[in-house]
Formats: C-alpha cells, structure tokens, sequence
C-alpha cells in the first residue's frame, strides 16, 4: 500500500450519498515515485475539506477511461503545528477569523492551539475581541474533525470496512451510532448492504436472536431469497415460517405473525388473502397491469392503405410476408401495444426489420424516435445490425446507476421516444419491465417480441407469459418456419420439443444435426472430439459454444472450459497468464461477463477474448490487470473485478438466453437429470443458428423434454390485469 500526502486543492466529481469523490491533492510528500505536482485521487470520504491537509493510503491505479489516479482505502485530516501552518489553518475558509485573529491565537497558544481549543474552546475568550459567537464556531468545525474520525472507528471496531463506515457516516453523519443502536438492520433497505454481514455484525454485538428487529429483517431478506430462487412474486405463510426456521428454531406463530403484521403496517410487506409480497414486487405488478389496460384501450390507430404500404415493402426487400407476418406487421403498426411471438427460424427478425421500417414510413418516424431494446447486449447488437439502427439494453436506456442501484429514467422524467420494440422478452422480470413502462411515455406505440416457449427470466415473474395468457392483448403467434433449408431438422426438432411430442427419428443423423450417444465418462473426449474437427473443417472458437445445464459434476461447465481451454488455448512459454483461485487464464482466452456494467458498457452474458495480463510488476496500477476485449470494446479489469468474469468456452443455457451461435454441442446426461426439463433443453437447442450437436443419452433427453415442473411461477400480474377489466365490465353493466 502507498500514500500521498497533501493539500486538497479541487473537487472534480463527488456523490453526496455515499461521499464518493474524486479531486486533485497539492502533494507534499509521497512514496510513489512520480514526477506530478498534483495527483487524482478517488474514494469513499467523509466532510472532506478544501484547502486542509491530508493523509491518504492507497493504491495508484490506471483507470482505463480517465488514466492515472490514486484509490483511496484509508485517510486522515492532518492537523497542523507549525506556527506558519496553524495560522493558515485557522485562517481558512473553515473558521469564521481572518489571518490577523489566527496569528494572535496562535501566538497566545503556540503549537498546542488545537488541543487547547479542543479540551476548552472557553480560552478561546483569552484573545481579545473574539465574540461567543465565533469561538462556538471554531469549536464546532474542530470538534466535527474529531468526532467523524472517532465514529469510523468504532465502526470497523464493530465489523464494517472502512468503506462502508465511511457510507455509513456520510449518510448519517454525527447520529450514525445512534442508528446503529437504533436498528441496525435498516442499513440493509437503507444503504442496500448485504443481510448476512448485518446480522452478523448485530449478533456479534449482542443482539438477541429472536429481537423483533432481526425477526422482520429475517421475513424481509427470506421472502426475497425465496422468491429470486423459484421466480414467483410472493409467498404464503407457510413457505415463509419454514425458510425462517432455518435461521431462527424457535420461532412460534404468534411471534412470527405478530412481525409480518409490523412489517404490514410499515408498508414494507403487502397481504393479499393468502400471499405475501414484498412491497416492490406488489406495486410492480400492479403498475405493469395500470399501464398495459391503458395502453390496451387506447383507440387503434387508422392507416390508410396500409395493406398497399406492406406489399410495396415486399416488393422493395425482395421479400414475401404470409398472412401471419402480415398479420404481426399490421397489429404493431396500429396497435398501441402488441406481442409477437414465435420460435427460431419463424421471421420475428424480418418482422422488426418491416416494422421499423413501417414506423419511418407511416408515421414519419425519425430515428431519434424509435427505440430498440432488449435484455441483452447481444440481442441488442443483434437488432442493431438487422435495422441498421441504434439498439441498446433496456439498462442503458434507463441509464441504470450501479453506485445507486436505481434507474435515472422513471415516471417523473421518461424518455421521449414514440415507437418502442423490445425484443428477447421472456428473459424480462417483474422490476425491470415496470421500470421500462414508468421510463416511457404513456403514449407510445410498444411492440414486445419474444418466444413464450423459452427460459422465464432469471429474476422474479414470467412477464411475457402472464401478459399473453390474459387473452386480452393482442397477440401474433408466427407457426411457420422459414429459417431452414429442405434437409434443416433444428427447428422441427424445436417445434417437437415445445410440443412434447418428439418423434423416435431424433437420434438419426441429419445435415445440420447429430445425436451421438455415449456414457457419462465419454461425453467430455466426445465433445473435444467433434470440436477438433469443427475446427478443422473451418469453425472458429467464436462460432462454437458449448452449452450445459450445470457448473459442477463431472461433464460440468467448470470442468468443461477446463479441457476446453487445453484445446482452444493451449499454454505456450510466450503466452501470458495468471493464476486466480484455481483458474489459470491466458491471453486469447475466451470469456463471459458475469454481471452489468454500463460504465464499462459490458453486460451480463457479453462474450470476449483475453487480450492482455500485465503483471502488478509493470503495471502502473503496481496490480495484476486484465484487457478483455468485447467486440471492439476494451475492458480492464483489476483484482477486484476478477469475480466479474469467467471462462466462457462453455457457458450455462441461461447464460446463452439472447444468443445465436453457428455450431452449439450441448451434452446431456444423467448426471444433469435434476436440471434437465423442457425449457431449458428447447432454449438450449434453439441457440443453434446452422448446427447442433448433442451429446449424451437419448432417454435423459427424452425424459427431460417431458419434464416441465418449473414452468409454474407464482405470480398475480395475469390476475392484476383481469380484475382491472371485470372492474370495467360491472361498472359499465351499472
């Protein structure tokens, strides 16, 4: 660890929320060795002052979009004690005494000013003229330096890092510790900090198991566990007093009910007859259905000659729209909400294509007014380069602020765009599409493409599913396929799969397919097999994915990338690596981004190659960095985002969700037997644009087609929607 010391001359950036700031120090001594008088700084801060002196401990970092800077973990205000430095000290825009005043303290007091001041600001009253008034102010600026130092420490004392005592004492500046006795629990909704380390910090500092306090931020943090782990919307008593057992034994119900009813009062759970939701998930749902009834009966929109204006599309791509397509085009055209809905290879690209344009034709759309969205970067570019128009993620659309965890584009300032389609809308939750809906305007014209057969999203709700089964949205089912050749079997084999009715014939070779059957310990020298001649028939590592259900077991992801990466990227002495955990990665090695970053713009399910690891030796951040690059975009990553990746030769169906690849191998075995159901194995063949190859055993296969326990979600938005127009219909019978 370095450090720097110095006078803080400017404030570049700061978050008063969390007291994040960057600013330039005036060095006075350092032990880096740099030739700059004045040095960028970053961190977590608390009543930083301008003009006053401080220590700072670090590391000097290259960030790789605003270069060299030094990121600050601890720091100090250094008091002054020469006379010279007391008399600026005092003289400085802090106290309320200009330098005539400050040099006659000083001179009175000599280097023990502070302390004197300190331990009885009343002798201040000893220098002539210097009213009540000022000296409590002087006292006070002193004091405040003393004070918030003394709380960061009993803060780590406690159990919090240094961070997140400083967040802590930002917020809540001289009342922190009386938060913290208060309830300390509320850091957790409060400052989005995590339970476990809360619960471990309040029960090291003696709080009770069953303190009512602990109790309903136990039903709090279970009923958002649970329900991120299954996908539903809410609970029922029973399934949370169960989950609560397994932190608190001896809770009864009437203890336990006496707390969700708290919890009921303050707003932060809602009870519905027999369902239990978390605030936010409620009134997501309940938003979602307001604006989707409104946008439902909105008047359609009358074009004249529109069917005229289709066919001169036809005529000018060259192309031919059957009547379903047609169909699709004409509803998102004059409707004002619309859902198409279709498998791989049935048109719903060319259909967004014709849209779009339809969209700039009728209404004379600019481009600045339509907006193309989706879950994923990779969809998103996808659309990109079908439209030859700009198209983003949902997140960066709502310009998502990590630091704050919320979206900058909400009902109160949305964006202005007027005709919207979103694509990949099955992998969207509850939160994220009623934030979408409160980021636009109630006017627009929103087109929502996806396959009702894939994956639900990872988070909670199934959107897409609830909003088509209320039958009262108008929907585009496309049936027909159009993306194959007179010997393509992929999406038939998809058709059969959505369906449950899988012909025998699957196991039997075809042009762009192939079953190979073998045991469990064959299927990884299988997969390396048919990936050597993929490679040696013209494949690249970029056009070949592999795809399984499951990180651990034998035939596993983790295992996988493991030989993968022998075959893709073997280990050459001119070759840079670095070890993290047990993973050795090298440079062309392929990867997969774990999480959203849109400051970075790389997102979740992004892949990219290694094309850099400089060692902290001789990088000027003096730490171990990675340079993934992402299609053009260049990331660096430190030891601190090294979580935020992984090998990405093999990657979960999940992760693959939003994706096409030339050749997908996709093992399935009975080891995987307890993941393997219906939709994931059809979102899994239905990634494969040209072939696919299975590796495995049919009857697991088979078994796991038949198999669809976990389509069911417990969600009320279908039933949201519903009441709103059984609400209308018995008031109109009135």
């Amino acid at each position: 660890m370095s450090y720097i010391k110095g006078t803080f001359i400017k404030e570049i950036y700061s978050n008063k929320e969390n007291g994040y700031i960057v600013g330039v120090l005036k060095l006075k001594e350092t032990d880096l060795e740099i030739s700059t008088s004045n040095i960028y700084f970053t961190g977590n801060f608390f009543n930083l002052r301008l003009r006053s002196t401080y220590l700072m401990n670090g590391e000097y970092i290259k960030h790789p979009k605003y270069g060299n800077q030094f990121h600050v973990t601890t720091y100090e205000l250094v008091l002054p004690t020469k006379k010279e430095e007391l008399v600026e000290f005092l003289s400085s825009d802090l106290f309320p005494i200009g330098e005539v005043t400050a040099t006659k303290i000083v001179d009175h007091f000599g280097e023990e000013t502070l302390n004197i001041i300190l331990k009885d600001k009343d002798r201040l009253s000893e220098i002539p003229r210097i009213p009540q008034s000022r000296i409590d102010k002087i006292y006070k600026v002193l004091n405040e330096y003393e004070y918030s130092s003394q709380i960061v420490i009993d803060l780590t004392t406690l159990g919090f890092s240094n961070k997140n005592a400083l967040s802590i004492v930002n917020r809540y500046k001289n009342k922190a510790m009386d938060k913290i006795s208060e309830n300390i629990y509320n850091l957790i909704e409060e400052m989005d900090f995590n339970f476990s380390e809360i619960d471990a910090i309040a029960l090291n500092s003696g709080i009770e198991e069953d303190d009512d306090r602990r109790i309903q931020a136990l039903i709090i943090y279970v009923i958002s566990s649970c329900t991120f782990e299954t996908g539903n919307t809410y609970m029922e008593y029973d399934e949370i007093k169960h989950n609560i057992l397994k932190y608190l034994q001896t809770i009864n119900d009437e203890v336990l009910e006496y707390n969700i009813c708290k919890l009921n009062e303050k707003r932060k759970v809602v009870i519905i007859g027999e369902k239990y939701y978390l605030k936010e998930f409620y009134e997501a749902e309940k938003y979602i259905a307001d604006r989707v009834s409104f946008m439902n009966d909105m008047a359609k929109t009358k074009i004249p000659k529109l069917e005229e204006k289709i066919e001169a599309l036809e005529r000018k791509n060259q192309i031919h729209y059957d009547k379903v397509q047609t169909k699709a085009i004409k509803k998102a055209i004059t409707n004002n909400i619309t859902i198409i809905t279709g498998g791989p290879g049935t048109g719903k690209t060319t259909i967004i294509k014709a849209i779009v344009s339809l969209f700039q034709e009728v209404f004379q759309a600019k481009n600045s007014e339509i907006a193309l969205l989706a879950p994923t970067g990779r969809a998103a570019k996808r659309m990109a380069e079908t439209t030859k128009l700009y198209a983003c993620t949902i997140h960066r659309y709502l310009g998502y602020d990590k630091d704050k965890n919320k979206f900058c584009v909400d009902e109160y300032s949305p964006n202005n765009e007027k005709y919207i389609i979103v694509d990949e809308v099955s992998m969207i939750d509850t939160i994220l599409f009623s934030s979408l809906l409160k980021g636009i305007k109630r006017n627009v014209k929103l087109v929502l493409v996806g396959d009702y057969f894939q994956l639900p999203s990872v988070s909670q709700g199934q959107v897409l599913k609830d909003l088509m089964d209320t039958e009262l949205i108008d929907v585009v089912k496309l049936n027909c396929l159009y993306r194959q050749n007179e010997n393509s079997y992929i999406p038939i084999l998809a058709n059969e799969i959505k369906d449950k009715d899988i012909d025998d014939d699957f196991v039997i070779k075809r042009d762009d397919y192939n079953f190979i059957m073998c045991d469990n310990d064959k299927v990884i020298p299988t997969i390396l097999y048919i990936t050597s001649n993929a490679l040696k028939k013209g494949y690249t590592d970029k056009d070949i994915q592999i795809l399984a259900p499951m990180y651990k077991s034998i035939n596993g992801i983790d295992r996988l990338n493991q030989h993968l990466q022998k075959l893709f990227n073997p280990p050459l002495d001119t070759k840079k690596s670095l070890i993290i955990g047990e993973v050795t990665y090298r440079i062309g090695d392929k990867v997969l981004q774990l999480v959203n970053d849109t400051e970075a713009n790389v997102y979740n399910g992004d892949l990219g190659y290694i094309i850099n690891i400089i060692d902290s030796k001789v990088s000027a951040t003096k730490k171990n960095e990675i340079i993934i690059d992402y299609d053009g975009n260049q990331v660096t990553y430190t030891a601190d985002k090294f979580s935020n990746f992984r090998h990405g030769y093999a990657i979960s169906i999940h992760k693959a969700q939003g994706s096409e690849f030339p050749l997908v191998i996709m093992p399935i075995v009975n080891n995987f037997n307890r993941m393997l159901y219906n939709k994931l194995i059809y979102t899994g063949v239905t990634r494969a644009k040209k072939c696919l190859m299975i590796v495995g055993d049919p009857k697991c296969f088979t078994n796991g087609i038949m198999n669809d326990f976990v389509d069911y979600r417990k969600t009320t938005l279908k039933e949201f929607i519903l009441e709103k127009y059984t609400y209308q219909s018995i008031n109109i019978k009135d």
